[in-house]
């Protein structure tokens, strides 16, 4: 619901650090939670797709390059903008597994080790991208490794299933 919240301009309106209304191809960039905005070593925002009826990396194909491409490219000129920095110092990529399930950009500062940032869960952006151009169902049918704490549902189901 805090998705939807922001996204209907319910919650953190003031927040929104930048906004491409169109319904199919926009999205709201604005603050992860995480991030006070006091300092930009640990600069952290979320882009936030205006579309509902995409869950994660596994529903992009090449139908949604258009909506990538404008998070990647208008994402970084609001961030340097609004904020100094510089395209080149931001790592841009995606969750999978997804903390929520709405499709969603992650925008740190190429320094800061934020929690998911790792290679086992998160995909450039720009990487995503590249796959989609060159294969439109890539998502559809690439083996994605990802981690799972010991106490998560998901993990007691590849438990019961015998893949672990």
């Amino acid at each position: 619901q805090w998705v939807y919240n922001i996204l209907e301009k319910k919650a953190e309106a003031d927040r929104i650090v930048h906004e491409n209304p169109d319904p199919s191809n926009g999205f709201v960039l604005v603050p992860d939670l995480k991030w006070n905005q006091n300092q930009l070593e640990d600069l952290y925002l979320i882009a936030l797709v205006h579309r509902r009826d995409v869950k994660s990396l596994r529903d992009l194909t090449a139908e949604h390059l258009p909506l990538l491409r404008n998070i990647l490219q208008e994402g970084k000129e609001a961030v340097v903008k609004r904020f100094g920095v510089p395209g080149s110092q931001l790592r841009i990529y995606l969750h999978y597994q997804p903390s929520y399930q709405h499709l969603h950009v992650h925008f740190t500062a190429l320094g800061y080790d934020a929690p998911g940032s790792s290679v086992e869960r998160a995909h450039l952006l720009a990487d995503v991208i590249d796959n989609l151009a060159m294969d439109s169902t890539y998502y559809q049918k690439r083996a994605l490794t990802f981690p799972l704490r010991a106490d998560d549902p998901l993990f007691k189901k590849f438990q019961e299933a015998g893949k672990v």
